[in-house]
């Protein structure tokens, strides 16, 4: 039997700890486990812990670390870059969906067409908690706050960079340009697309403009093609 897996922030280098409350009313209070019974705790950078409780308590469980890994991140750095849209269930999903895959950072972008400029930060870090662990990683996406579309293409850390658009012009296949060994970034509209100045921008800035296939895309059903082409 797996044991049951938990997030832990701020996981300590210590032999024995006290959990959050949070991971410990979940353990004591949900799960009903028991003295000596094993968890695993990862702080979603990599580190990843089995434990032994110690003393189950419903705010303060102790545990003792048996166990204790390091992953590290196998592949490169893979950013999806997406603009916010106005149904949060949709945007949900994609995050969860993304985070599955193993997309390591989504920024939300504020473009001149997007419907929403701004979401609660706490309640969509806790949806790529939930997938991470759902999926039994070792590493969370990091999310930031909105961007502005112009703050984004100031951004030189990829090696390469796309962006998906949907006007009749000279773009290449998506599949066909990615490069597995490299870093990589890709910019993804909102329901009414980039505008036209948006496009030429990247473009600019050295996007490569690309097409996901031969069907007009919802932006986070785009987003999530874009994440199984990239990673």
């Amino acid at each position: 039997m797996v044991s049951p897996f938990f997030f832990e922030e701020n996981l300590s280098s210590e032999s024995e700890f006290i959990l959050s409350e949070g991971t410990s009313r979940h353990v004591v209070q949900v799960l009903r486990m028991k003295e000596n019974e094993e968890i695993i705790l990862t702080n979603g950078k990599g580190y990843r812990k089995t434990a032994s409780i110690i003393f189950p308590d419903k705010k303060k469980t102790k545990v003792k670390i048996i166990e204790s890994k390091f992953q590290e991140q196998t592949k490169p750095e893979t950013a999806i870059a997406i603009s916010l849209i106005k149904n949060n269930n949709r945007f949900d999903w994609f995050l969860e969906k993304a985070t599955e895959i193993g997309v390591s950072a989504i920024i939300p972008l504020i473009c001149k067409r997007s419907e929403k400029t701004h979401f609660r930060y706490e309640r969509i870090n806790s949806i790529l908690i939930s997938a991470m662990l759902q999926s039994q990683q070792s590493w969370l996406p990091k999310i930031s706050e909105p961007v502005k579309f112009s703050d984004v293409l100031m951004n030189e850390n990829y090696d390469q960079k796309f962006i998906a658009h949907c006007l009749n012009e000279e773009k290449r296949e998506l599949k066909n340009v990615v490069k597995k060994n490299s870093s990589k970034i890709i910019l993804i509209g909102p329901e009414g697309d980039f505008s036209e100045d948006e496009i030429q921008k990247a473009i600019g800035q050295n996007y490569v403009p690309v097409s996901l296939g031969e069907t007009r895309l919802r932006t986070e059903t785009a987003g999530l093609v874009a994440a199984v082409l990239l990673t």
